[in-house]
Formats: structure tokens, sequence, C-alpha cells
């Protein structure tokens, strides 16, 4: 059975950073490619970031680009985000993602809530 656990949200001042964790189980996680999204109240959830089985290729929507980082530890089947020069606009409930593929189920996390004050 496939899980996805986030962690490491929570509320933190505007310029501040934060690094969340996404911990997965039942997958060969080394083989696959993970994603973070994140979703705002009354809005739809967006994609923020992705990286390659093997970490060589990294993606960023562009409203985090510079300041956010994705990155992964495949001995701890562990994907991280690290997000710095944190905005008020990058508060979200922000979720772990397994992408979906012809032999594969999409899977997500719980989410875990990264709060920004200004």
């Amino acid at each position: 059975q496939v899980q996805l656990v986030e962690s490491g949200g929570e509320l933190v001042q505007a310029g501040g950073s934060l690094r969340l964790s996404c911990v997965a189980s039942g997958i060969i996680f080394r083989f696959k490619t993970m994603a973070w999204y994140r979703q705002a109240p009354g809005n739809q959830r967006e994609w923020v970031a992705q990286i390659t089985s093997g970490g060589g290729t990294t993606d960023y929507a562009d409203s985090v680009k510079g300041r956010f980082t994705i990155s992964r530890d495949n001995a701890k089947n562990t994907v991280y985000l690290q997000m710095n020069n944190l905005k008020p606009e990058d508060t979200a409930v922000y979720y772990c993602n397994l992408p979906g593929g012809p032999n594969q189920d999409e899977y997500w996390g719980r989410g875990t809530q990264v709060t920004v004050s200004s």
C-alpha cells in the first residue's frame, strides 16, 4: 500500500524559511518522479515543483522559482521542499504527489499546512 506522509509545515513570518519532508512507503522510491503541489483556501490545487527519480532534473512553477528547492534522498525514501524567502501568498496546504502514468496510479499525501504571516 502506497503512503506519502508530509511534515514540516508551520507558521512562519514573511521572509523566513521552512523545509517540508515527504516520506514514501509501498513504492520503489528511487525509480519514481515525485512532485509537490499546494492549495490555498478558495483556490485550485496547483503544481509547485517536480524532481526526477535520480534527482538530476528539477522543475518549478514560476511563482516559486529561485526561492524553493526540491530535492530527494533515495536512501531515506524522502523528498524535500526547501522554501526560502516565504511570502504570505505561499500560505497553503502543501501536498506530496506521486504522479500517475500508463502503469501507475497517482497518489497524494494528506498535506501539511504552511502559513506565512506578513
